[in-house]
């Protein structure tokens, strides 16, 4: 057979067996294969072949492993520069109640007035390396869990790429000190040579430089001194005496090939106000000298257990904590934003219970005051508050945003919290989220059961000093929420009730205690816990409703739209636009099947005829 007959065959096959009807079905799956898995494998196949023939882009990839697990929890934030797809545009910013410093634009240092860290100086602290010729590629990590932000520069040049590193914190127990920690890693056959930058003083009619001697250097070793009298925004009567001293710095670094070179950058910064223009004088003077102290005392230091001492403390103050499930409808409030909005009010927040200046007495008052919680959280849920969350993307809305959450929890009875640091806002901030209220005696999960559309965990709640609570919130597949109470550590015997306590009390353990989730008419706390017995069992009597039932079944609609982003249940929308679209063609094809049957069969088939005649 030569090909012109194959040609023939394959043409008198296709006239044959394969009808328009059917060459449309096959068009159609075909679409719909492309549709739903072509841009999953576009994405595949353009992203492997990227990363594999850009060094740079492979650079990045490989500093920001590490972080990807984390990042997926929402403990930590990855932002490129510029901000790609699906990236959260939160500001890089340390802090520590003291100091603030915002690891991007130079790095402007900001300093405590009133509630939030709020007056910018024109100093910019941040050291940088500048190596000429190279293109850069950046990007960011703010690990919430260390209180640490990770600036990854990848630099091409001629010979290959450099990676160069900058951990930045504001450290906790010393919080005067603000650290910078470079390592460069040179893999190429040539040597680096990097211009060390800092932008320093930016308006020297407010800031002074000078140099200064420490207490156990030589007095020829100078380092950088900064002072100033910096006026505070709501009063330019009044002024912050502020110093701020520099470890020593290279004007360069050389970085010999195929090796590691590291810089450590240390600044203390002490301030003092307000005070007027007559206090000033002695106000600087005692401020150079704490800053001069802290220097001495950091420098002696050894530089990982710094950075150890103060990832500890951060993870101290996550010990407690919340977690929400993910929803995936239009603007919805998820982990990404809470866990950052919760990072930057701690930024804001001084932590004096893990301070190295704090005397034992002063200590053990504070310990005092987070067991005594007063009245802390008398408002409504703050998750269904949308003046608390913002975008969080420059340093102004976070300066907003946590002046707006200390005032919150201020004026909701958690004064006693905040007053103890950090510590106290973390189980404010925890509080605030379920409408969890301490009152006489008791303390009570206030918020409604309408808005338990979503799986909440409240982790290691104090209650006292040596009991942890942990409250679970699991919406089952009948689309009702269900309580589980356990106790994480107690020190004494504690039992809980539902709605309108009408129910014997339970004695709470390690394991989970379950408990139904019930409405009141009038509506009042879904549930209560104590460490008295008697008191509870007196609530009943003291809890005054019309009526106490099962609250119902969420709205399948609700659900569907948190869990799926839509409300047709778990299968996306283009799964029905395709069904729908599948049946309207069935029934076309089903109308064109009649229609050729009773109206032009005979005609077809004397064609059929026609053709095999002989």
């Amino acid at each position: 057979m030569d090909i012109q007959d194959r040609i023939r065959w394959v043409k008198r096959n296709l006239d044959i067996s394969i009808s328009y009807r059917k060459i449309a079905i096959i068009c159609f799956f075909v679409f719909a294969f492309l549709l739903y898995l072509g841009p999953y494998l576009l994405r595949l196949l353009t992203a492997s072949s990227s990363d594999l023939s850009n060094p740079v882009g492979r650079c990045l990839s490989d500093r920001l492993m590490a972080f990807r697990d984390t990042a997926a929890e929402f403990d930590a934030n990855i932002r490129h520069f510029p901000v790609e797809e699906g990236e959260n545009p939160f500001v890089s910013f340390i802090g520590n109640g003291k100091i603030g410093i915002v690891i991007e634009n130079d790095g402007k240092l900001y300093l405590k007035s009133g509630r939030v860290l709020s007056v910018a100086i024109p100093y910019h602290p941040v050291v940088s390396l500048n190596l000429r010729g190279a293109i850069t590629t950046i990007s960011s990590v703010i690990d919430y869990l260390s209180g640490m932000v990770y600036n990854f520069h990848c630099l091409f040049v001629k010979s290959g790429v450099i990676d160069v590193q900058y951990i930045h914190y504001a450290h906790r127990s010393m919080p005067s000190l603000y650290i910078q920690d470079i390592k460069v890693t040179n893999p190429t056959a040539d040597d680096i040579y990097f211009d060390v930058q800092m932008l320093g003083v930016i308006d020297h009619d407010v800031l002074k430089y000078d140099t200064i001697s420490l207490e156990d250097k030589e007095a020829s070793e100078k380092f950088p001194l900064i002072t100033g009298q910096v006026p505070l925004p709501d009063n330019p009567k009044e002024f912050l005496a502020v110093a701020v001293i520099t470890s020593q710095l290279p004007r360069s670094l050389t970085v010999q090939r195929q090796s590691m070179e590291s810089i450590v950058v240390m600044h203390s910064i002490h301030y003092l106000g307000p005070v007027t223009s007559s206090e000033f004088k002695h106000a600087i003077e005692e401020a150079i000298q704490q800053a001069r102290s802290n220097l001495s005392r950091a420098l002696k230091m050894n530089v990982k257990r710094l950075k150890e001492d103060h990832r500890k403390v951060w993870q101290q103050l996550w010990g407690s904590g919340f977690g929400i499930s993910y929803s995936r409808a239009a603007s919805a409030l998820n982990g990404d934003k809470i866990n950052a909005t919760i990072y930057y009010i701690l930024s804001h927040t001084r932590s004096p219970l893990h301070e190295l200046d704090i005397l034992q007495p002063r200590r053990l008052e504070l310990t005092a005051l987070l067991s005594q919680p007063d009245r802390c959280y008398e408002g409504h849920n703050t998750l269904q508050a949308p003046t608390l969350w913002s975008h969080l993307s420059d340093v102004g809305d976070v300066i907003r945003t946590v002046s707006v959450w200390k005032l919150t929890l201020d004026k909701q009875g958690c004064h006693t919290m905040l007053h103890a640091g950090a510590d106290g806002a973390m189980q404010a901030i925890l509080l605030s989220f379920g409408a969890l209220k301490f009152s006489n005696h008791h303390l009570e999960f206030c918020i409604h059961p309408r808005d338990l559309h979503r799986d909440f965990t409240f982790r290691r709640i104090n209650y006292g000093n040596l009991t942890h609570v942990n409250i679970s919130v699991i919406v089952g597949d009948d689309n009702k929420a269900v309580l589980y109470v356990a106790l994480d550590r107690s020190d004494k015997n504690y039992y809980a009730c539902d709605g309108g306590c009408l129910d014997p009390p339970i004695q709470l353990g390690t394991q989970p205690k379950q408990f139904p989730v019930k409405l009141t008419d009038p509506p009042t706390a879904i549930l209560y816990i104590t460490a008295d017995k008697q008191h509870m069992e007196d609530l009943k009597h003291a809890i005054h409703v019309k009526e106490v039932i099962e609250a119902p079944a969420h709205e399948h609609h609700i659900i569907a739209l948190h869990r799926h982003g839509h409300h047709l249940g778990g299968l996306p929308t283009l799964f029905w636009v395709s069904i729908a679209f599948l049946v309207l063609v069935f029934h076309l094809f089903l109308f064109k099947l009649i229609y050729n049957e009773y109206c032009t069969g005979n005609i077809h088939h004397d064609k059929i005829r026609a053709r095999y005649a002989l």
